[in-house]
């Protein structure tokens, strides 16, 4: 049987579906490998929160020795400060529009507080909103490496740390995300060296303008694995906590060290050769396509084919695989970080289903 169909047996009498179920003891080799990667490296290990948004998490996170966490918005950032989390990365390009300002200016007194910027606007923006404070505020440099999202040209960052500088903010280096690795294996590797191309440009940018960047960050899960150049100091991984079927289609986890699954139960049997689940978009997200399905049944063939709100559509492979009415199965998600986000807890487990926790998603539903 496979493994998390047999940690979900255990707990049927114990749980209502949908339900996200994460396996601790798996959740914690991974944290542990990642730890140990950086550790072998000298890399310090800035854990992405947004994949968990549990403050227990990102604790044992800490424990493990990361030098202290990722937010993707000021309301994340928010809710681990006031749980005691006093090392903040928000690696996002910030705008203190609204009352953004008023909370970066205190999480800054209260936090060491680093934010994203990769614009001169925002760099002014960021300096009013801070006032007498601004030296309290460190800035990272956001550049492109390929992704063609967020970020700056490598060879601009020397000019925005300038002008963070000169607004009494203090530049501590630059940030990448290497986001254009995860279509493929190979994918991952090229993001890699991109990203590796892009942050020697934006400290060669820095060592230019005569500011030292401190800091050189890299992401995320997927290309971790070849994040080796020593021009690096950090790196942000968010989903190898949990590990989802993207990342082990990419290549870079295991079917083992998947930690998160949603429990669904199969509710109709109508239609030939298809069951229906009660895991829908609610609980799985929109995350998928007609090719590779919308989620899979653990140790098996079958893959969700469709998704409504409140329905999951499986068809049923050519097998012995036929589970009737009120059988529980286990989902792994494609992607596991707008999973989390649909449940306001956890349901924690270990691999043989033999202990139960509850803990609270702290950061749902702040995204600003």
């Amino acid at each position: 049987m496979n493994r998390l169909q047999r940690a979900l047996d255990a707990l049927i009498a114990k749980v209502d579906t949908p339900a996200p179920i994460v396996l601790v003891d798996v959740m914690q080799d991974n944290i542990e490998r990642m730890q140990a990667f950086a550790t072998g490296r000298n890399l310090d290990v800035r854990p992405h929160v947004k994949t968990h948004k549990c403050v227990e998490i990102g604790r044992r996170q800490l424990k493990a020795g990361a030098v202290g966490i990722t937010a993707g918005n000021v309301g994340e950032a928010d809710v681990f400060a006031a749980a005691g989390f006093d090392d903040i990365f928000i690696a996002y390009p910030i705008w203190p529009s609204g009352t953004k300002g008023v909370r970066i200016r205190k999480l800054a007194v209260t936090t060491r507080l680093r934010v994203g910027v990769d614009n001169f606007a925002a760099i002014d923006a960021l300096a009013d909103a801070m006032g007498s404070e601004a030296g309290r505020l460190e800035v990272v440099i956001e550049v492109d490496c390929g992704a063609r999202r967020s970020g700056a040209p490598p060879e601009a960052a020397g000019d925005l740390a300038v002008a963070a500088r000169k607004r009494g903010l203090v530049p501590v280096g630059v940030f990448t995300y290497p986001g254009h690795g995860s279509s493929s294996q190979e994918a991952r590797r090229r993001a890699a060296m991109d990203q590796e191309a892009a942050l020697i440009a934006a400290v060669r940018s820095f060592n230019a303008v005569g500011i030292t960047a401190d800091v050189v960050s890299a992401g995320s899960t997927p290309t971790i694995e070849f994040a080796t150049n020593s021009i690096i100091t950090e790196i942000r991984p968010g989903e190898y906590v949990f590990n989802d079927l993207n990342n082990t289609r990419l290549g870079a986890c295991t079917d083992d060290q998947i930690a998160l699954f949603v429990a669904g139960t199969v509710v109709s049997d109508w239609v030939p050769d298809q069951v229906i689940l009660d895991v829908g978009t609610k609980a799985l997200s929109r995350e998928g396509n007609a090719e590779i399905g919308y989620g899979a049944v653990a140790g098996t063939q079958a893959v969700l084919s469709k998704l409504n709100e409140y329905h999951g559509f499986l068809p049923l492979p050519a097998g012995d695989f036929s589970p009737g009415i009120g059988t529980l199965l286990p989902i792994v998600p494609n992607h596991v970080c707008p999973v989390v986000i649909n449940f306001e807890e956890l349901i924690v487990t270990d691999s043989a289903g033999t202990t139960l926790e509850r803990w609270k998603v702290d950061a749902r539903g702040f995204l600003s």
